[in-house]
């Protein structure tokens, strides 16, 4: 199977720039997995959808503003980390630009109360430093770091919160779980009154994002390994669901990803945490999900493979079709899909 199996073309103004006001006014294009049968709602409408019973697992994953600018202390050349992991004791895994002009021992200044000196150069412009700091982390960071937007949102973005969900409180991604940034609180207290029952997972979304599939043939694409853990309160949910036959909705290929991955290896839901680099693509068997709430994906991106596998390569470049013909909003700030 080609990576140009999953390409098409997308106009650039229907990349979702900003966030809209409310969140659960984006648009929400209701795809039939088993008929490929299209409908436009409101994601408000997703309430007609799920049903009394039916368990729907968000990723309460957070983002922290982990984009740093500062200058080389020797030099004073500009430097930009992006913190994607924290692996203990103030040592961070990060994106640098330009790696080359980094060596180990380098000092990148950001502020009189933040540096970083450099310990280890990786590939793939991948930096490993340790953070020299004086008061808390997180309360310099807020002050000092923007919101690792992706490439493709040149906006700047107005209020840092809306690049989270409103559920968000694990703090280690380098990126949203945007599917759950449709999501208000109000809604949320809605479904539970319906008698949906909403459990959450965490998965960090990390390098992987930022990494485009380049290989010719997907089965030659390398995935990065991301951290998910699942408490055993939410193993116990899922079990009892899946012996009862009822429906498991993931928020999001991420949820979907830990979900997967922890029935892949163990058979059933279980406590567990580790780290995952699980591929899902066309001709895979999903195992955990029923049906999933996603955002519209880049082209050629292990995400819409991911969303094909569940419901069909033709269906989905079907319902992109149709969702660009009506100029749906695309990507991490645009609108939605429910696959049912």
């Amino acid at each position: 199977m080609k990576t140009s199996d999953f390409d098409f073309d997308l106009p650039q103004e229907l990349i979702a720039q900003t966030p809209l006001k409310d969140r659960a006014s984006s648009r929400l294009l209701v795809l039939d997995k088993n008929t490929g049968q299209l409908e436009h709602k409101q994601f408000r409408d997703i309430k007609d959808y799920l049903h009394a019973g039916d368990v729907l697992v968000i990723n309460d994953t957070k983002v922290i503003p982990a984009r740093l600018m500062g200058v080389k202390e020797d030099t004073g050349a500009v430097i930009e980390l992006l913190l994607l992991k924290d692996m203990g004791e103030d040592v961070w895994e990060c994106l640098s630009r330009p790696q080359k002009r980094l060596h180990v021992g380098t000092i990148v200044k950001f502020s009189d109360d933040l540096s970083a000196e450099v310990i280890e150069l990786l590939d793939e412009g991948v930096t490993r430093v340790k953070l020299i700091y004086e008061g808390i982390l997180l309360e310099i960071l807020d002050r000092l770091g923007e919101m690792p937007l992706p490439p493709y949102i040149h906006e700047k973005l107005a209020e840092k919160d809306r690049y989270n969900t409103v559920y968000a409180k694990n703090i280690g991604s380098a990126a949203a779980p945007t599917a759950g940034l449709h999501f208000t609180k109000e809604l949320l207290d809605e479904l539970r009154d319906m008698g949906v029952i909403i459990t959450n997972v965490t998965l960090h979304v990390g390098l992987g994002t930022f990494r485009p599939v380049e290989a010719l043939d997907i089965n030659n694409h390398h995935m990065h390994s991301e951290y998910y853990e699942m408490s055993d309160y939410t193993a116990s949910i899922l079990n009892k669901a899946k012996e009862e036959g009822r429906r498991i909705i993931a928020v999001g290929t991420t949820s979907t990803r830990t979900l997967e991955s922890v029935v892949s290896k163990y058979g059933k839901f279980v406590e567990c945490s580790g780290n995952t680099d699980i591929f899902i693509y066309p001709g895979y068997e999903f195992k955990a999900i029923s049906c999933l709430i996603t955002n519209f994906h880049l082209p050629k991106s292990t995400l819409v493979m991911l969303v094909s596998a569940l419901a069909g390569r033709e269906n989905i470049l079907n319902a992109y079709h149709e969702a660009i013909i009506n100029k749906y909003r695309f990507f991490s700030f645009g609108d939605a899909m429910f696959i049912k």
